[in-house]
């Protein structure tokens, strides 16, 4: 089962905050902390080559654990304002990804974008997490659709929404910012409603 709660206020009362909390069966999904600033370098560090192909971010890494507060600290400020929020993946208090809600497909769309740790591929944790992410994203007033993009040549992240179902919606040709690209983007949609439905009755 995935728990989230009513998104609180940002700031200035204009935009509902995304969800800065949820779980499912093994994860724990929060928002990163300055605290986990050192974990989250070694986590990120382990899994450079695991992640180049696909993570245009890889290109700035690794960080020091000064520079990754302050990328913290930024994402905080980001989440204050009604912006998007990235959150820690963790099962057994271990870091085994982050993911996060963007706004960045429109006022009543939101994205959903994830890495896993090498050690917990193929394990479904990618489609937990955006399972709950999926179910978070749908308490905030004014969304009624979720979005997952991979690049084409990125078969693995197609299971992801097509094990939810999700519908795959076009591809568009885009530049390309990672190695692993062949710069065609797929775009994976569900509505509120579809959503409501698969919880109903799932098709996974």
């Amino acid at each position: 089962m995935t728990t989230s709660g009513k998104p609180p206020k940002s700031d200035n009362g204009a935009v509902d905050r995304l969800p800065e909390t949820m779980a499912s069966d093994r994860l724990i999904l929060r928002r990163w902390v300055p605290d986990d600033a050192a974990a989250l370098c070694a986590a990120v560090e382990e899994n450079l080559d695991h992640l180049r192909p696909w993570m245009p971010w890889i290109a700035g890494e690794p960080k020091s654990v000064e520079a990754r507060v302050a990328l913290i600290n930024q994402w905080t400020n980001e989440w204050e304002r009604g912006g998007d929020v990235v959150v820690g993946v963790l099962m057994d208090d271990v870091i085994v990804g982050s993911t996060g809600l963007h706004r960045r497909r429109g006022p009543d769309v939101l994205e959903i974008g994830y890495w896993v740790h090498r050690s917990y591929t193929r394990q479904g944790i990618a489609t937990e997490l955006s399972s709950a992410l999926t179910t978070a994203a749908f308490t905030v007033p004014g969304i009624e659709r979720v979005e997952i993009h991979h690049d084409k040549a990125n078969e693995a992240s197609a299971g992801i929404p097509r094990s939810l179902g999700y519908t795959r919606m076009e591809e568009t040709k885009v530049a390309v910012t990672s190695p692993g690209e062949v710069g065609v983007d797929c775009r994976w949609q569900v509505t509120r409603d579809e959503w409501a439905r698969l919880l109903v009755a799932p098709s996974h």
